[in-house]
């Protein structure tokens, strides 16, 4: 184990099948020694061999699926979706690249799924960055993992404090990648020749950025840790997701509203919208903004007029949907005292900002297991979440457990989804932390 920085490396480009970038000559091969300031980074502009075009095809597929399964080594895989633009999270564009296959480009629509693709890659390691991201909109169209290399997770662990794709890729490799269209609306068809651009360039050094991470992570000897993260990510994305209960109460703003009549009419107008935003299949935020429920739920307008000079509802495609919108709030206002919303039981401790005036024990608790936290977080160079997650803390520090020793707060975390890495590090110092009296 080490408290050093990582370290600062370039990639040993060239993998069996792949032409070899240019190493940038003023990237230094390690941060060991002192070296000039290096120049700027090279701009990475186009894919190595090309920009592919978009498999749209069984045949095509059948076609892909045969040059990957004859690949070689790991597979860099990204999607992208249409957030912000569109209701469902689906991906509208798979991008993949092997070494001994290239890059591919897949347009998952017109495809009923990928699962021939999975077959053939199934066995292989994926790389992705940020799985979590990616994961769901990949299991929806056949794509499944049964080991994976996240470069976000890993570079986390490793201790690198900015873990964007585009700055490990320019830190580590030494080329800068645009992240220009990571917004765009993506169910665009045709995609512009830029676009399938950028999503090649996605995948291009992804398998490059691995290597580097994983070396670094086991010159930190944590490579174990990132493995037990990596399978514990494949079993969270087999999981079909789960549903949120009133997923209404997440409309931002809400906490503004006061009383349960006015929290109906934000659940109404909630419910109203989402219908038409799955019909449409457009994000809820483009039928309506958060901000124009709030409003009318604040106000509870009864006519047109009254409804249009409200914030959020000058839009011609709102104004036209003016009706839905009235019939949404007349239905709030005359349900039954009964029927109105009620504060939902929340599982777990309060928040902890309010943990000093309810229970102030149990605050001085909290802070001895947070300061555990952080020192250890900070010797062994990576982030507090990634050393435990905070909720468990939390629970823990509330409802502590009447023995205390570390093999119980072990096995309570252990309930929680953490970790035999991170209950090797944190268990010990929870337990003496809890116990004490200071």
């Amino acid at each position: 184990m080490t408290d050093e920085p990582p370290l600062r490396r370039r990639a040993a480009h060239g993998r069996a099948g792949d032409e070899p970038y240019p190493a940038p000559a003023s990237m230094p091969e390690s941060t060991a020694s002192p070296e000039p300031a290096p120049a700027g980074p090279v701009p990475l502009l186009a894919p190595r061999d090309g920009v592919p075009r978009p498999v749209t095809t069984v045949d095509e597929l059948s076609d892909l699926v045969s040059r990957f399964a004859a690949g070689d080594g790991p597979v860099a895989i990204d999607a992208e979706r249409a957030s912000g633009y569109r209701y469902s999270q689906r991906a509208y564009l798979v991008q993949l690249r092997r070494a001994g296959a290239g890059t591919a480009l897949i347009d998952p629509v017109p495809l009923d799924d990928l699962h021939t693709l999975d077959e053939a890659i199934g066995s292989a390691e994926w790389v992705l960055h940020a799985a979590s991201q990616d994961l769901p909109c990949l299991a929806e169209i056949g794509l499944r993992p049964r080991r994976l290399f996240d470069t976000e997770l890993a570079a986390r662990l490793a201790g690198y404090e900015r873990v964007g794709l585009a700055a490990l890729t320019e830190q580590l490799l030494g080329y800068s990648l645009e992240k220009h269209h990571s917004a765009a609306d993506w169910s665009t068809r045709p995609l512009p020749e830029s676009w399938l651009t950028y999503a090649a360039l996605d995948v291009e050094m992804l398998t490059d950025l691995r290597d580097v991470l994983a070396a670094e992570l086991n010159r930190q000897g944590k490579d174990g840790w990132a493995a037990e993260e990596f399978a514990a990510l494949v079993l969270w994305g087999a999981r079909p997701p789960r549903q949120r209960p009133d997923p209404w109460r997440r409309t931002s703003g809400i906490h503004r509203v006061r009383g349960a009549r006015a929290q109906a009419r934000v659940r109404s107008l909630w419910y109203a919208r989402d219908a038409i935003a799955a019909r449409r299949d457009s994000a809820p935020g483009r039928v309506l903004p958060d901000a124009a429920i709030i409003a009318a739920a604040e106000t509870d307008p009864q006519d047109e007029r009254t409804l249009l000079t409200l914030p959020g509802f000058g839009g011609r495609s709102v104004r036209r949907l003016a009706r839905t919108w009235l019939d949404a709030l007349a239905t709030a206002r005359q349900l039954s005292d009964d029927a109105l919303p009620v504060t939902p039981v929340v599982e777990g401790p309060p928040p902890p900002h309010r943990w000093a005036e309810r229970d102030p024990v149990a605050a001085a608790r909290l802070a001895r297991c947070r300061a555990v936290v952080t020192r250890l977080a900070a010797e062994h160079t990576l982030p507090p979440e990634n050393l435990i997650s905070p909720d468990s803390v939390r629970r823990l520090a509330w409802t502590p457990p009447e023995e205390i020793t570390e093999k119980v707060v072990a096995e309570i975390l252990r309930g929680f989804g953490a970790r035999e890495w991170q209950l090797g590090l944190i268990a010990a110092g929870l337990a003496e932390a809890l116990a004490s009296t200071d």
